[in-house]
């Protein structure tokens, strides 16, 4: 049975007594006055801990942060974990700091003149070039270790992926070198012209697999059919059999599936939330006064000239273009509509800022919310200008 662990200081009731309805999960409570080892024993057991930040009500030593993580991610944890992948080297290291024999893996090429970095932080990596593979072979060389990858096939979107006509010959190179394990194939579908993965073609995998095996004599031990576009096929019935890895990240934290939009069960679709502050609240006109240039390095709503001599409250908030795309993010207040956004902040429309019993509805140092897409979410995380909350 699954178990949820929860600090007392943090839950609202309404979704304690959700999870306690649920009666395949297991639900138990750490006190934030019980000592760190018993609080981590009880961690360590758990299926999944609703985290706290850095707030006064949650005892250190359980604030997510690099420590909380190396008492939580011990070895016998990780056994458990096949590996954790990531496109940034950056994070892979910030993963061996919390515990070195965290398994992790590069998901895209990685550039030539990082293969010493990459060889030091990943254990496997996925690659199409031959000479980015022969950096990484002497790279292993001087570390005294072996390196694996998968190599990746193009099977028509276009991206990375060695030809299918070169495979083959591809493979029989790599095979050489002395430092190199070539643990899988795979294959990147989805993520640039949106070519849907279908059991054809993730059966050229299993056959590339075969192929490769008979010929050279060497045992792939993974066919990674893709990211999370991939499992509707698993829903459909229509996955080949042979296709034994994914690499799953969208479908994980937002419950849905890149395909079709549509949730998977039992996944949530709520993981994330963007909160932005109020930095001015102000009556102001609709249409701007004076002479409009193309030297703006924003992007604003249209306006009507006929409404030169109205106005409406406007709320500028603490974040821009250099933080999130406007397209990534929707406000949960469907009453507020954009009125532009600069490098570093957003504007929108509150009309009156009235609420229908006619009271104040915002004021300055307010927070606005905001649901977010897949790329919203990737790139308010990379940023260093964000504050991060886990609840």
């Amino acid at each position: 049975m699954p178990k949820i662990v929860y600090l007392d200081t943090l839950p609202a009731q309404n979704g304690l007594d959700i999870l306690h309805d649920q009666k395949k999960v297991d639900v138990i409570k750490i006190n934030s006055s019980d000592s760190e080892e018993k609080c981590f024993s009880i961690l360590r057991t758990a299926d999944a801990y609703q985290v706290g930040a850095a707030r006064d009500e949650v005892p250190k030593y359980l604030q997510v942060d690099k420590e909380f993580l190396k008492n939580l991610l011990t070895d016998d944890v990780i056994e458990k974990i096949n590996a954790v992948g990531d496109s940034r080297i950056t994070s892979l290291k910030n993963l061996k700091a919390v515990n070195p024999n965290m398994r992790t893996i590069y998901i895209k090429p990685p550039a030539k003149e990082y293969a010493e970095d990459l060889v030091k932080y990943a254990d496997i990596s996925l690659n199409s070039s031959f000479n980015t593979i022969e950096a990484i072979n002497e790279a292993a060389k001087k570390m005294d270790k072996i390196h694996e990858i998968i190599i990746m096939v193009e099977l028509g979107e276009l991206r990375e992926g060695v030809q299918r006509a070169d495979i083959m010959n591809f493979y029989e190179k790599v095979f050489k070198l002395s430092n190199i394990e070539v643990v899988g194939i795979g294959s990147n579908l989805g993520c640039m012209y949106g070519v849907e993965p279908s059991y054809d073609k993730l059966l050229q995998l299993a056959l590339y697999k075969e192929l490769i095996s008979a010929k050279f004599n060497k045992k792939l031990k993974y066919i990674s059919g893709g990211t999370s576009i991939t499992l509707t096929l698993i829903e459909m019935g229509t996955l080949p059999k042979e296709i034994n890895h994914f690499r799953i990240g969208e479908a994980a934290f937002f419950g849905l599936s890149p395909l079709d939009n549509k949730q998977f069960n039992g996944l949530h679709t709520d993981t994330f939330e963007f909160s932005a502050n109020i930095i001015e609240l102000e009556e102001k006109k609709i249409v701007p006064e004076g002479i409009i240039s193309d030297a703006n390095i924003g992007h604003t709503a249209e306006f009507d000239e006929e409404n030169i001599n109205e106005t409406s409250v406007k709320a500028i908030l603490d974040f821009g273009l250099l933080d999130v795309a406007k397209e990534d993010i929707e406000a949960q207040d469907s009453s507020l509509s954009f009125v532009g956004i600069t490098s570093d902040m957003l504007v929108v429309d509150l009309d009156k800022n009235r609420t229908n019993e006619g009271k104040r509805k915002y004021k300055v140092g307010d927070e606005i919310l905001f649901t977010l897409n897949y790329m919203g979410v990737a790139r308010l995380l990379s940023s260093k200008f964000i504050g991060k909350r886990f609840e």
